[in-house]
């Protein structure tokens, strides 16, 4: 492992650890949610089309 980073060049590095954190808000992206989907907020049983 040591010899693959000695061989990067330090530009090649920084760019690979800047490169993480945009990966990450990609991947937080909320899913479309189904307006039928049944949820529980404080105790009582709704639907997800009801709170809109």
């Amino acid at each position: 492992m040591s010899r693959i980073i000695r061989k990067m060049s330090r530009r090649a590095i920084v760019q690979s650890l800047l490169a993480l954190p945009a990966l990450s808000l990609f991947r937080s992206q909320q899913p479309v949610a189904d307006p039928d989907e049944i949820v529980e907020i404080n105790g009582w049983i709704l639907r997800r089309s009801d709170l809109a």
